[in-house]
């Protein structure tokens, strides 16, 4: 039985997908959360969210994520970065899949991935579980009811978390799978309820899609002035690294908090919603973000909670570090009503530097943000991909390494063009750790970054005197208005100056190292920014 708004000439049946039990099209957020709850997927919360767990997956699997190897994209995927699936393994996998859903009921959202009407992708989401389509509304852009009536899907997402893959049989690594196929416009996920693999399959298709329309996808967040678009800022960075919180400035309007396109029309945000962190939110710090738990529809993912009151407890970890909130972007007060903003006058590159090296801000020239860029250095924070306990230091290139289907160079061409193009400033801002390494030293305090932040998008920063870091020769402010001048030294935080000296050094030749795997593909000017 189909239940709920849909084409009539592209229901599940004529995708090939027969046999299901009740399939409910597009049903809006009161009903999907009345399903969720009736069908046991979660506890409606205080003011109406819905409190989900997602079972043995907190995190990302990316190693279980493949690419379907054809010709059409033989040469265009990095495949030293993608794992690669079969034709002949999908087709089984596929198979299988259908299978195993005959007889159960399923969800469908049929969505549009970008605010640009002009370059976004219509996607249709198939999900096993009710809170999943909830999720996923929130994510990805909602068409106007009239819409659904002509809408044609040009990628899907089948995602049962109650099936499991072989890896003899279906050609992956374990039970657990994540499969693009490019040339079906189809992608497969099993054996994981976490929601957060929807909305990285569809950026990963748009990371693939885009650069051939000469449009840059991000791993971003992104603002903009009160009333002037054309004074727009993007926020580099991967999980963990600030991207919410610090483009959640009520001084500015927020574009989105992940994933944009930059095309020569400006800045327009893929989703619809919000993902946050949660771990450790408080009403003070970030009172936005905390007060989205409590409204209705939130999906409140992996978060421990008094079973009398419904209080949550944003300290108690004991589930996963990477407990989150998912809303739409509207439940923000200073959201952007259009999701555009002009091309960027500033990119913020954000770094969670564990071992407490790298100053709380940097300006850079044009050469050293491509090399940042391209080395993507950061730490993996604790539960955003599984196994990460403790935060890790890592280098992802482009700043989403696990989304990018080609090479890191074709990303780093299209940003050089752009900021040639548009003269936009460039700064590497460290929320990571001072006064020592992880373990001995402390984070970065956010009152500190934020005033930094503002400095640099209102264009004061550029007014104070700069040094010459000597460890990666970009300038570094000297004096700033409300900011511990010590905390601007990092060697000045440090009780132990040779230890810190010996973990800079270290570092260098880890960027140095990392760095070598692009060497034959970039210009002079950059080289020179890799040399120092």
């Amino acid at each position: 039985m189909n239940i709920g708004r849909v084409n009539p000439a592209n229901r599940l049946e004529d995708q090939g997908i027969n046999g299901l039990g009740h399939v409910y099209y597009n049903l809006i957020e009161p009903a999907l959360v009345e399903a969720a709850v009736k069908r046991g997927e979660g506890v409606l919360g205080k003011g109406g969210a819905l409190y989900a767990t997602t079972g043995a997956h907190t995190g990302r699997s990316p190693k279980d994520k493949f690419v379907v190897r054809t010709p059409a994209v033989e040469d265009s995927i990095w495949w030293e970065n993608n794992a690669p699936m079969t034709p002949a393994a999908f087709d089984v996998l596929h198979a299988d899949m259908l299978e195993h859903m005959k007889g159960r009921d399923y969800f469908v959202q049929d969505l549009y991935a970008g605010a640009d009407p002009e370059l976004r992708l219509d996607v249709r989401v198939v999900t096993e579980l009710a809170w999943h389509g909830l999720f996923i509304r929130h994510l990805l852009r909602r068409p106007e009811a009239a819409e659904l009536a002509s809408f044609v899907p040009e990628f899907t997402i089948i995602n049962c978390p109650t099936f499991k893959a072989d890896p003899a049989r279906h050609g992956c690594r374990t039970e657990t799978v994540i499969a693009l196929n490019f040339d079906k416009k189809l992608i497969l996920i099993g054996n994981t309820a976490y929601a957060g693999e929807n909305k990285k399959s569809v950026f990963t298709l748009l990371n693939y899609i885009l650069p051939g329309k000469g449009v840059m996808p991000m791993h971003c967040s992104a603002n903009h002035a009160i009333g002037d678009e054309e004074d727009t800022a993007i926020f580099f960075g991967l999980s963990g690294t600030g991207k919410t919180t610090l483009s959640a400035d009520p001084s500015r309007i927020l574009i989105g908090d992940d994933e944009h396109g930059w095309s020569d029309r400006g800045t327009f945000n893929f989703e619809g919603g919000c993902y946050a962190k949660t771990i450790n939110l408080s009403a003070e710090a970030e009172p936005e973000i905390y007060a989205t738990c409590s409204k209705f529809g939130t999906v409140v993912e992996n978060m421990i909670y008094d079973a009398d009151t419904l209080e949550l407890d944003f300290e108690d970890n004991s589930i996963t570090d990477n407990m989150r909130c998912a809303y739409p972007l509207d439940y923000i007060s200073n959201a952007s009503g259009n999701s555009l903003g002009g091309n960027p006058k500033n990119i913020v590159m954000l770094t969670c530097d564990a071992y407490g090296v790298l100053p709380p801000i940097s300006r850079l020239t044009p050469a050293q943000a491509m090399y940042h860029f391209l080395s993507g250095f950061t730490s993996k924070t604790p539960g955003t991909e599984v196994g990460v306990v403790e935060p890790t230091p890592t280098f992802s290139t482009c700043f989403g390494a696990p989304f990018m289907p080609r090479r890191p160079e074709v990303y780093g061409k299209l940003l050089q063009e752009k900021i040639a193009k548009t003269g936009a400033n460039c700064w590497l801002v460290n929320t990571g750790w001072t006064g020592g390494a992880f373990g001995t030293g402390k984070r970065m305090p956010i009152k500190a970054t934020r005033a930094l932040l503002t400095a640099a998008l209102d264009g004061s920063l550029s007014a104070v005197q700069f040094r010459k870091d000597p460890n990666f020769g970009f300038e570094v402010p000297v004096l700033v208005a409300g900011v511990d001048t010590t905390l601007l030294d990092p060697r000045a935080t440090w009780a132990d100056k040779g230890a810190y000296d010996a973990q800079a050094k270290k570092l260098v030749e880890m960027f140095s190292n990392n760095f070598a795997q692009y060497v034959p593909y970039i210009d002079a000017d950059v080289k020179a920014a890799a040399i120092g």
